[in-house]
């Protein structure tokens, strides 16, 4: 499943709109739109965002479950992710 889908997936489950989406990001709701139909891949900040809103793990949402296969670069960037999560922490949204 593409990463658009599993987003517009959990965000139906959750019973959110695409414009409600957007705004909590924030963004315009017609780029959140492209995020979900795979036109228009998140920014970093955008993906941090969308995984703290519908509450998802970065890895889930880029096929990162096992890691054995992530090259010596691919480990630095998630090294590089990570560390950013940690020091740009967002209270909570509810």
């Amino acid at each position: 499943m593409d990463i658009g889908s599993k987003i517009r997936d959990k965000r139906e489950d959750l019973d959110l709109s695409q414009r409600e989406m957007a705004k909590l990001i924030p963004m315009n709701q017609s780029n959140y739109s492209k995020i979900e139909r795979n036109l228009q891949e998140p920014s970093l900040e955008q993906l941090r965002r969308i995984c703290e809103i519908l509450n998802l793990d970065p890895r889930y949402l880029l096929d990162l479950g096992n890691a054995e296969f992530l090259s010596p670069a691919d480990t630095k960037l998630l090294s590089d992710i990570k560390k950013f999560l940690q020091d740009h922490p967002v209270d909570s949204i509810r």
